[in-house]
């Protein structure tokens, strides 16, 4: 019986291309994301190669993916792995000029559905023991500030703390915890972020060489496949063209 990997954001960006290389490497799939037509689609894609359950879920509600824990399928059952990937930015503009919605939207999304879908598959995960894995999508924006980032960077840095803690708490069950923290990929993401500016997205990944979807679907799988006694606590993945930069200072 192969392994369940249960997906949180599977309809775009890494929660898609972790699908497909989880799929690739015979993993049965439990598929979530709020875009009802893209899961069909990944399902009908991806079901002649594993069995493939889906459901429509916005993480944000609690009661929501409670039921869908609870009406899982018999054969979708026993998760092996969870990755926590659904989540979003928004407002790339300085702090003051954010709606506070899109902070609150946010903190929603990355926060509070984080938690959600964590606490709803504690259980099952703690059953499944020995190489069972959270492995929770976060950022570089958790770890170095950078302007525009304000609630986004806030909630990344939660992701990398809640990981840790995690950790400590689940210490004597046999489930490992990993903060997977991606520097610049070009997926969706920043389409969504800038409520789809496609010149905003072209300019930022031009003229360089950013992740791909497919480089982090990949960490996301090693990590998961790790011997059981092997736990990486964080892994911050940057494309070689990218690196950090001196401090701002504002002169007169």
């Amino acid at each position: 019986m192969s392994k369940i990997v249960f997906i949180t954001g599977a309809t775009s960006g890494f929660g898609r291309a972790a699908a497909r290389r989880f799929a690739a490497g015979g993993w049965s799939l439990v598929l979530c994301g709020r875009r009802v037509e893209r899961l069909q689609e990944l399902q009908n894609e991806l079901r002649e190669q594993v069995p493939v359950h889906i459901a429509a879920l916005d993480v944000r509600d609690a009661a929501a993916v409670q039921q869908v824990v609870a009406e899982l399928p018999e054969d979708f059952r026993q998760i092996h792995a969870l990755i926590n990937n659904a989540g979003l930015a928004l407002a790339p503009m300085p702090a003051q000029k954010v709606d506070l919605a899109d902070w609150h939207t946010m903190i929603d999304t990355n926060v509070t559905g984080l938690v959600n879908v964590t606490h709803a598959l504690l259980p099952t995960l703690i059953k499944t023991g020995a190489g069972a894995s959270i492995i929770n999508i976060g950022s570089t924006a958790g770890q170095w500030p950078y302007p525009g980032s304000h609630v986004y960077g806030a909630t990344k840095a939660f992701v990398q703390q809640f990981s840790y803690n995690l950790r400590c708490d689940l210490i004597a069950t046999g489930v490992r915890v990993t903060d997977i923290a991606p520097g610049m990929a070009e997926t969706e993401f920043t389409l969504v972020r800038t409520k789809g500016d496609q010149a905003a997205s072209d300019r930022l990944y031009g003229d360089t060489t950013p992740l791909a979807a497919e480089d982090i679907a990949e960490q996301i799988f090693y990590v998961a496949n790790l011997p059981d006694h092997i736990n990486f606590n964080r892994l911050e993945v940057m494309p070689t063209r990218q690196a950090w930069s001196a401090f701002a200072v504002d002169r007169d």
